[in-house]
């Protein structure tokens, strides 16, 4: 080796970019690939691409994570539809990631991206709508039973003549 080597090695590395050091446990950064926003202009909810999975964020908040976004993708898509039946305003858009992924999916099953989709919509608002029924139902039930002991305090009151009993 020459004697040189050293300084030239030297010369070259204080050259070089400095770069950051890796940490073990280092989040990686989340890309947005589908973004749900108000009229005004705010994220409402998103699904982003961390490393290999698939996050859904509502309200800034991390709510899940999975293999496949195309499902998020339907429930975000779902709650589009419910915001703008409520009468507001909101814009989904997602990228083109997505739009591929989307397409694959649809084409394995033989439809075109957006009947899939919808699909997948309808599957939400089925469970929501037969949550609804059930609540409708219990809600029933309880005028039912507020119904009979209505009934039934009249006929109990006039046997104890409003006087308590031991």
């Amino acid at each position: 080796m020459s004697q040189n080597s050293k300084a030239k090695r030297d010369k070259r590395k204080k050259q070089q970019a400095k770069r950051p050091f890796l940490r073990l446990n280092a989040q990686q950064q989340v890309q947005n690939h589908a973004v749900l926003t108000n009229e005004d202009g705010q994220a409402v909810a998103a699904i982003g691409l961390q490393g290999r999975e698939w996050l859904l964020a509502i309200g800034g908040q991390t709510m899940g994570n999975a293999d496949n976004p195309v499902p998020m993708l339907a429930m975000l898509k779902h709650l589009s539809n419910v915001q703008e039946k409520e009468g507001r305003k909101v814009n989904l858009e997602y990228s083109e990631l997505m739009q591929k992924l989307l397409d694959t999916l649809a084409a394995e099953a033989g439809q075109t991206a957006d009947e899939y989709l919808d699909k997948l919509v309808s599957e939400f608002e089925t469970v929501e709508a037969e949550e609804g029924a059930d609540a409708a139902e219990a809600a029933e039930g309880d005028v039912v039973e507020a119904a009979a002991d209505a009934e039934a305090a009249p006929a109990d009151a006039a046997d104890t003549d409003g006087k308590p009993q031991a």
